[in-house]
């Protein structure tokens, strides 16, 4: 069997940043305004009239499934009311099962009930539980370098369903049906950490800056920070919340002190003030940009979890698999391939695999591309190899065939 010319690959290969879920959000608005004007200092309405644009996400009629189909269980689900409190005890119920019961099962009608008096049915972290915004959330953690998640809130006409608070992550509000009234005010703590959650105390909100109603198809955008509440009209509402959750200079310092934790000057008692100069010279080496970025990228990857539907019949479908055959990188998967001597190293979901050298340039073109490729046409393997490698990857979790 021949043997394909290696291609050459820098040390470290990364996927792709593409700016189509950013776009999904902020079109027309070109994603380099957005971060110039925007990105943690302004909010940005962007009205449309494209009513359906966000249903392939989460339809009205995708919510309404999950909320009255058996199955819902807190914490995937919450209820919140303005001015109220709703325990989950309410409207949650433990239905008996061995050898363990089915805990905290939606009570379908004890959540209709509370809906019809104004509560709003907040579907939770629908990152871990829905395919679509699975997809969604990873290609804008892509873009942005940050974890992003996802809750949905369907709130009934003519209530609220939160007071007037500020969030501790930077969100994305894609009107998927109904309309709702966004009131926006300037901040009383910029850019708040997350245990910085707000309280009247921390001061009342001015006069508004910001007061739209969002449609099916519009979007807000809000920097973490910025006080708002919202109102129905006389329909119901629904939404989708995209959180972003940034990673800050705190989090990159901390980062920074821990990769010192296995040098013994930090360790030392902290009595002898000559020291402090040479300790922060040392720190600052770690927090050079390109050490901070490549901490940043490879926590994320750490913190990634697998998305991996139809993987039964991947596997199945292994036993088939010729060169001949085509794969592609899962469109979830977030990746870093780094070579090292005599080895190299793929990232992703959370797990480090090590591969021999001679597959660094077939790994780095997989990382590379989304599109797909003919096992034939992987670099750098025989055909035996490439089988291995793509056999292996499959297993993994990281690629996939495709018919």
């Amino acid at each position: 069997m021949s043997t394909s010319t290696p291609t050459t690959w820098t040390p470290t290969r990364t996927t792709p940043t593409p700016d189509s879920a950013l776009s999904l959000a902020i079109a027309p608005v070109a994603a380099e305004v957005f971060e110039r004007d925007h990105w943690e200092r302004e909010p940005l309405h962007v009205p449309r009239d494209e009513p359906r644009r966000f249903d392939h996400l989460l339809s009205a009629a995708d919510a309404e499934r999950l909320i009255t189909e058996p199955g819902l269980r807190y914490p995937g689900f919450r209820l919140v009311k303005a001015g109220a409190r709703l325990a989950p005890g309410g409207y949650t119920t433990d239905l008996s099962w061995r050898p363990v019961p089915f805990a905290g099962t939606a009570d379908v009608e004890r959540i209709l009930a509370e809906f019809e008096g104004g509560a709003t049915i907040v579907l939770q972290a629908l990152h871990l539980q829905r395919v679509s915004v699975a997809l969604y959330c990873r290609e804008l953690e892509a873009r942005l370098g940050h974890p992003v998640q996802a809750n949905a809130y369907l709130t009934p006409r003519c209530s609220q369903g939160l007071p007037v608070h500020h969030d501790t992550h930077d969100v994305f509000v894609l009107q998927v049906s109904g309309s709702k009234r966004w009131l926006v005010y300037e901040p009383v703590l910029e850019l708040p950490l997350k245990h910085q959650r707000y309280r009247p105390a921390l001061g009342r909100p001015g006069a508004a800056v910001l007061d739209v109603v969002l449609r099916p198809g519009d979007a807000l955008y809000l920097p973490r920070g910025w006080l708002h509440e919202a109102l129905t009209s006389d329909a119901d509402s629904l939404h989708l919340t995209v959180g972003v959750n940034v990673h800050t200079w705190i989090d990159a310092f901390r980062a920074a002190l821990e990769r010192c934790e296995h040098e013994v000057a930090f360790r030392r008692a902290a009595e002898d003030g000559s020291a402090a100069e040479a300790l922060v010279h040392r720190l600052a080496a770690e927090l050079d940009p390109a050490r901070v970025a490549t901490a940043r990228r490879q926590r994320l990857l750490r913190g990634r979890r697998p998305v991996l539907d139809g993987q039964l019949g991947q596997l199945r479908a292994l036993d088939a698999l010729d060169v001949d055959s085509v794969v592609e990188r899962r469109p979830a998967v977030l990746a870093e391939c780094i070579a090292t001597d005599g080895h190299v190293e793929l990232a992703f979901d959370g797990k480090r695999i090590r591969l021999p050298s001679r597959a660094a340039a077939a790994v780095g073109l997989l990382v590379e591309t989304g599109t797909p490729v003919r096992v034939s046409d992987l670099p750098g393997l025989d055909d035996s190899g490439r089988l291995v490698l793509v056999r292996r990857l499959v297993r993994e979790g990281f690629l996939r065939t495709v018919s």
